[in-house]
C-alpha cells in the first residue's frame, strides 16, 4: 500500500455537512473541500456521495486533477460510525481506496486535539462524551450514551431540562421565569403546541434551545442552575476519563468551550489548546495507517 499512496485524506462528516482535508505524502496540504451531510444514519449512499464531492472540491481548490482512489488513503470520522452495521455497510462500499477506515468523530477530535499523541478530551456539543488515548495506545470512552438517557452537560441535555422547566412553569409548579417564557416563545405557549413540539423535536431540536439557557442566565436563577449542573457533568466526564490527571486535557464542541472557564481550577489548569479538530485527526490517522503498512512491508 505504501508505494501506491500519494495522497492522504481526512474526512469529518456529520448531520449537516462534510469536510475533507487532503495532504500529499510529503506533508503539504493540498486543499480542503465541503459538501452535504454524511452522517451514516442518513444513509450510506448519501455519505459516500457527499464524501466524494468534498474530496473533489479539495482537489479542485488546489487546481489538481483528482487521482485514482488507489493512490489515496482515507480515514473518515463520521457521525454514526460507532454503530456496527452502518460502519460495515460504509466500508463495504469502498470505491477502491488504498486504505479506508471509519472512525467516530469523537476519537478523531481527540487525535486532532493532541496531534496524535496521548491525551484526553471532553466533548460537548449536541451530545457529550469523553475520550482518552494512553501512551500504550489504549483507548477509553466515558459517557456518550446518547440522548435522552445520557449526554449529560450537552446542548440537547440543556434544552431538555429547559423544556421541563417550561412545562412545570406552565402548570404552576415553578415560576414563570425568563427561561420558561423564552421556551414558550420558541416552542409553543399553549399546552397542545408545546406537546406537539416535544413530540417531533428530537436531539437536534432540543440542542437548539441551549442558546436560550445561556442568554437567560444573568436574569434567571433556573437557567444559571442548569449551566452549573452542565459544568459539573463535564467535570465528571473529565475526572472519569483520567482519574489521576496525568494526561493533557482538551475540550471540544460549542458547549464545552463555553463551559470550560467555569470548571474547577484543578481541571482548568490542565486544559491545553487543541491543535486541530476532527478532520485534522482523521488525516493524522490516515498518515499513521500508511506508516504502519510501510513498516510491515519492510519487515
Amino acid at each position: 500500500m505504501g508505494d501506491q499512496v500519494g495522497y492522504l485524506i481526512g474526512i469529518d462528516g456529520g448531520g449537516t455537512s462534510t469536510r475533507a482535508l487532503v495532504r500529499s505524502r510529503d506533508g503539504a496540504v493540498v486543499g480542503a473541500g465541503r459538501a452535504g451531510p454524511s452522517a451514516l444514519g442518513q444513509g450510506v449512499a448519501q455519505a459516500w456521495r457527499h464524501i466524494q464531492e468534498a474530496v473533489q472540491a479539495a482537489f479542485v481548490a488546489a487546481n489538481i486533477r483528482r487521482p485514482g482512489w488507489r493512490q489515496c488513503a482515507m480515514v473518515a470520522a463520521l457521525s454514526g460510525a460507532s454503530h456496527g452495521p452502518w460502519r460495515t455497510a460504509f466500508l463495504a462500499a469502498d470505491p477502491g481506496l488504498a486504505h479506508l477506515a471509519a472512525e467516530t468523530d469523537a476519537f478523531a477530535m481527540l487525535v486532532g486535539a493532541h496531534g496524535g499523541r496521548p491525551g484526553a478530551i471532553v466533548i460537548s456539543g449536541t451530545g457529550s462524551v469523553a475520550e482518552a488515548l494512553a501512551a500504550n495506545g489504549e483507548r477509553t470512552t466515558v459517557g456518550g450514551w446518547g440522548f435522552p438517557a445520557g449526554d449529560e452537560g450537552s446542548g440537547a441535555w440543556l434544552g431538555l431540562h429547559a423544556v421541563r422547566h417550561a412545562q412545570q412553569a406552565f402548570d404552576g409548579r415553578a415560576n414563570a421565569s425568563p427561561l420558561a417564557r423564552r421556551v414558550w416563545m420558541l416552542c409553543g405557549d399553549e399546552r397542545e403546541a408545546l406537546q406537539a413540539w416535544c413530540a417531533q423535536a428530537g436531539q437536534h431540536g432540543y440542542a437548539q434551545l441551549a442558546r436560550a439557557v445561556f442568554e437567560c442566565e444573568e436574569r434567571d436563577p433556573a437557567a444559571a442552575a442548569l449551566l452549573q449542573q452542565a459544568t459539573a457533568a463535564l467535570e465528571d466526564l473529565a475526572l472519569a476519563i483520567d482519574p489521576r490527571g496525568r494526561l493533557p486535557l482538551a475540550v471540544g464542541g460549542s458547549i464545552a468551550e463555553r463551559l470550560a472557564p467555569r470548571m474547577r481550577p484543578a481541571l482548568r489548569n490542565r486544559l491545553v489548546q487543541p491543535r486541530g479538530g476532527a478532520v485534522e485527526g482523521a488525516l493524522e490517522l490516515a498518515a499513521q495507517a500508511v506508516q504502519r503498512q510501510e513498516l510491515e512491508e519492510i519487515s
